[in-house]
């Protein structure tokens, strides 16, 4: 019988909208007027963002595994209090400690309330299954920015930062946390309208997944080789998201033809993700992998011996590669060690990948500022090196 998964999808794809939009999407509009009203230059700000993003990391995997026990109806729900008050505390920050206090709490919340809490949570609910729903969320959540930004500076323009930081919240306790708590009565709704917790359809929210005698436990070594390709992938996308105008800029492309050009890689992201849905689905996630792997080199490269003329296919090729990628952050493990478990290992699999991310703006800064646009040379290599460690893995038949 196959369960109607669009409900929860849908429900998760709003409640990680607004927490994407919220956290990762927010100093961009934000980080500049609030730098300004506490006083602070705005590194600052940006060390308070990266803080939040180590918590986080360091936070993961304890949030994973209390998916694996307790369910995500229980863990996403807690992670949009940490939200709420982070960004409450935000908005009535008035001094530097108040603002790294604010990143630390909403840090908190990022550890048990972005893509990999809820890919955990559906993992939890549908097992080996959980590859179609976790691309039906990504589609959804992909948007993130493209609502983000214009509603952050919407009430920025018309009332301030503060207030911005305090809708935010609002969205989170009156939006998100009612759907992260309707999470467990979504996940029994089946195409025949029967619950799963009568006809045993699929584990209870409660009762652990425990491991199948067709899982393989997971090598040290694929566990690793993941690793190091999620955190130079979202090395590459978070470095990307930061200095895109500017790394543009030095191959010789005026700001506005930047900022035009960079409007492709959100659609292409779409696009790449409605292909994995389609084509892609039957195939093998670290067929996925490998294809997305390769496509920020390839621009890069293309970059390289062309120059600015190919920047608009170097932002599709950077755009699609990024959004098969998010959904392989969720697919591949999965894949490759089973549902067993997924949680706690998932947490400690991307903490070197939201380590990196946090310092990658800085790093990448440094190399535009000395190099040039010789610093598309970093991630190139990264991009180089991920696709020689996806190559590396072997899928057992």
């Amino acid at each position: 019988m196959v369960r109607k998964t669009w409900p929860l999808v849908a429900s998760l794809g709003v409640t990680q909208t607004v927490a994407w939009a919220s956290t990762y999407y927010l100093p961009a509009i934000l980080g500049y007027p609030i730098s300004l009203a506490l006083g602070i230059d705005a590194s600052d700000f940006y060390l308070a963002f990266s803080m939040a993003l180590v918590v986080s990391a360091v936070f993961g995997p304890m949030f994973g595994k209390a998916i694996d026990t307790l369910s995500g109806h229980k863990v996403l729900p807690a992670s949009n209090v940490f939200f709420a008050a982070g960004l409450a505390l935000l908005g009535f920050a008035k001094s530097e400690l108040e603002l790294y206090l604010a990143w630390f709490i909403i840090g908190l919340g990022m550890a048990g309330g972005l893509y990999e809490s809820a890919f955990s949570t559906l993992v939890r609910i549908y097992g080996q299954d959980a590859r179609s729903a976790i691309t039906g969320i990504t589609l959804i959540a992909g948007f993130a920015s493209t609502v983000g930004w214009p509603l952050s500076g919407w009430v920025l323009s018309y009332w301030g930062w503060r207030e911005a930081c305090w809708a935010w919240a609002s969205l989170h306790l009156l939006l998100a946390l009612p759907l992260n708590l309707a999470i467990d009565r979504l996940s029994a709704v089946t195409s025949s309208g029967v619950t799963n917790g009568s006809e045993g359809l699929a584990p209870k929210p409660n009762t652990p997944i425990a491991q199948s005698n067709d899982e393989k436990a997971p090598t040290l070594k694929q566990a690793l080789l993941l690793s190091f390709v999620f955190s130079a992938t979202w090395f590459t996308s978070t470095a990307m998201a930061a200095h895109w105008p500017r790394m543009l800029e030095a191959t010789g492309v005026s700001l506005v033809s930047a900022i035009a050009i960079g409007a492709i890689i959100g659609p292409a992201q779409v696009i790449a993700r409605i292909f994995e849905f389609g084509l892609l689905r039957k195939m093998h996630p670290l067929f996925s992998a490998r294809l997305a792997a390769m496509a920020h080199p390839i621009g890069a490269l293309l970059m390289v011996v062309l120059g600015p003329v190919v920047a608009p296919i170097f932002a599709f090729l950077h755009g699609a590669g990024n959004g098969v990628l998010t959904i392989a952050k969720g697919t591949l493990p999965l894949a490759l060690f089973g549902p067993s478990g997924y949680g706690y290992r998932q947490g400690w699999i991307m903490f070197p990948a939201r380590i990196s991310s946090a310092f990658a703006p800085w790093i990448f800064g440094v190399a535009l500022t000395n190099w040039g646009a010789g610093a598309l040379g970093v991630t190139f290599a990264l991009g180089a090196l991920s696709v020689f460690s996806l190559y590396v893995i072997n899928v057992k038949k």
